[in-house]
């Protein structure tokens, strides 16, 4: 019954391991069909970002997004509406 005991963790992790790389591979299994790097010029400092997605609205959005947060959590909605510097779909 010892012998039982001892094997308990070692069954849970090989489990855990087998789910968690199953997971992975079904969560990256969907590839983004657009590709886009977006530059951002926002309180005098500019920021170039890539976005992917599903959609070009998407994977532009998400972009954006990467980028106004790098420029500063202080006017995020104002940059967000900000005409991009460049746009370039990969």
């Amino acid at each position: 019954m010892a012998n039982s005991k001892k094997k308990w963790p070692v069954i849970a992790g090989i489990v855990f391991i087998v789910g968690f790389i199953a997971a992975m591979m079904l969560s990256t299994s969907t590839e983004a069909k657009y590709h886009c790097e977006i530059c951002i010029a926002f309180n005098g400092a500019t920021v170039c970002r890539n976005g992917a997605a599903s959609t070009k609205q998407e994977a532009q959005r998400i972009a954006t997004e990467s980028a106004c947060s790098d420029l500063g959590a202080g006017g995020f909605s104002n940059c967000r509406n900000t005409n991009p510097v460049s746009l370039k779909w990969k």
